[in-house]
C-alpha cells in the first residue's frame, strides 16, 4: 500500500517564483483564466508578488513531494477606498497537476487568511464561461455567479466571458466593519 505524498500549502517564497513564472505562463499561452497575452517575465512576477506581500496579503505556494504545483494570492478588488473589505483571488495549478485537490486547498487557506485580515467578501473573476473547473471549484467553496459580463476579452482568436463569483468573508455584510479604515 503506497501512501499519497501530502500536499503543502504555505506562504511562497523567492526561490518558488521560477515555477510560479512557468505555471502563470502556461495559462497565459493557453488558457483564458488570465486575458494576458505574453507571459510575464520573472522578474515582473517577483514585482506583482511583492507588491502584494508589501500590503500585507498572502501570496501562497502548493507543494506536492517538494514541487510548486500551484499558487495563489489576493489582491485588492479594486484601488477605490470604498472597496477596502473586498479582495480578488487569483489561484493558477501546474497543467500537470489538474483535479488533485490543489486548487481547492489554495482557496481554502485563501479564504481563511483574507477573513482573518478583517476582509468582508472575495471576488473571482473568472475568464471564460467554459470554464467549468475554476466555476466549479468556487461554488464548491460557497461563491456564487453574481453575473456575466459577455465577450468582454478577446484572445486566442475569440471572444470570451468574464464570470463573476462573490462569496461573503467571516460575517460578511452582516455587520459594519469597526472603526478601522483598512482591514489587516
Amino acid at each position: 500500500m503506497s501512501s499519497q505524498p501530502a500536499l503543502i500549502i504555505r506562504p511562497s517564497r523567492d526561490d518558488d517564483m521560477p515555477a510560479i513564472t512557468a505555471i502563470y505562463a502556461h495559462h497565459v499561452l493557453h488558457g483564458l483564466g488570465s486575458f494576458e497575452e505574453v507571459p510575464p517575465t520573472e522578474e515582473e512576477m517577483r514585482r506583482r508578488r511583492a507588491e502584494l506581500l508589501d500590503r500585507g496579503l498572502p501570496y501562497l505556494t502548493a507543494e506536492l513531494d517538494g514541487r510548486v504545483v500551484g499558487y495563489a494570492y489576493a489582491g485588492p478588488y479594486r484601488p477605490r477606498i470604498g472597496y477596502r473589505y473586498t479582495a480578488e483571488d487569483s489561484i493558477y495549478v501546474a497543467p500537470d497537476a489538474p483535479r488533485r485537490g490543489i486548487g481547492r486547498a489554495l482557496l481554502s487557506d485563501l479564504i481563511a487568511r483574507m477573513a482573518a485580515l478583517g476582509y468582508r467578501q472575495m471576488v473571482a473573476v473568472i475568464g471564460d464561461t467554459g470554464n467549468m473547473g475554476s466555476i466549479g471549484l468556487h461554488a464548491a467553496l460557497g461563491f456564487r455567479v453574481v453575473g456575466t459580463l459577455p465577450s468582454v476579452g478577446f484572445k486566442h482568436g475569440r471572444w470570451v466571458d468574464s464570470v463573476f463569483m462573490q462569496r461573503p468573508l467571516g460575517p460578511g455584510d452582516t455587520t459594519l466593519p469597526g472603526e478601522q479604515t483598512r482591514p489587516g
